[in-house]
C-alpha cells in the first residue's frame, strides 16, 4: 500500500464512522444556532475541498515540496494518531457530543481522558491529522486548506467556549483556567 492509499483510507474510515456515530447522541436542549455556526462550516467546506485536491501532477510553484517515503508513512502515522486521539474524545464525551455547539439534558463539564489534557481534544486530533495531510501532500492547496480548517476550528472552540460559559457558569470557566484549549501544556 503507499502513503496517498493509507491517507485516504484513514480520512474515509474517519468521515463514515464519524458520521454512522452522529445517531448515538442525546438529543439537544439548546442550539447556538447556524447563524452563529456558518462561518466556521464555510471555512471547513472550503479548507476540506482545498486540502484534498490530489497533489500528484504538480510542479513548480504548487508543489513546494516532496516528502520521502519514510517522510510520507510518518505522516500516515501521524494522521492515525490524530483520528484516534478525536475518537477517544468523542468516545469519552459519550451522548453529550454533538456536531452542532449545543447543550443536552444533564450537560456537564467533562474534565476526564483526553479532555484533561485540552478542552476540545476532538479539535486537537483533527488538527494534527490535518498537519500532517497537509505535510505528507506538499502543496500550496494543501497548506490554504490547512489554514482555513485550522482556522474554523479555533472559530467553532471559541463558539462553544462562549456557548458553555453561559451554560455551565463558574464551573467552566475554572475548568478554561486549568486546562489548555487546544494544546496540551501550554
Amino acid at each position: 500500500m503507499r502513503p496517498v492509499t493509507a491517507i485516504t483510507l484513514l480520512w474515509l474510515i474517519w468521515v463514515v464512522s464519524w458520521f454512522l456515530a452522529a445517531f448515538w447522541a442525546d438529543p439537544a436542549q439548546k442550539r447556538a444556532g447556524i447563524q452563529a455556526e456558518l462561518r466556521y462550516r464555510a471555512l471547513w467546506l472550503i479548507g476540506a475541498v482545498l486540502l484534498f485536491i490530489p497533489a500528484h501532477g504538480y510542479a513548480g510553484r504548487l508543489r513546494l515540496w516532496f516528502p520521502t517515503l519514510a517522510e510520507a508513512w510518518i505522516c500516515v502515522g501521524l494522521i492515525a494518531i490524530g483520528l484516534i486521539f478525536a475518537w477517544w474524545a468523542r468516545l469519552h464525551l459519550g451522548r453529550l457530543w454533538s456536531a452542532s455547539v449545543t447543550a443536552k439534558a444533564e450537560h456537564r463539564v467533562v474534565d476526564t481522558g483526553p479532555y484533561g489534557l485540552v478542552r476540545h481534544p476532538i479539535y486537537t486530533g483533527l488538527l494534527l491529522a490535518i498537519l500532517a495531510t497537509m505535510a505528507a501532500k506538499g502543496t500550496v492547496w494543501g497548506i490554504a486548506g490547512a489554514v482555513f480548517l485550522t482556522i474554523g476550528a479555533v472559530m467553532k472552540a471559541r463558539l462553544e467556549e462562549r456557548f458553555l460559559r453561559g451554560e455551565l457558569g463558574a464551573a467552566y470557566d475554572d475548568y478554561s483556567k486549568r486546562v489548555p484549549m487546544l494544546v496540551p501544556w501550554i
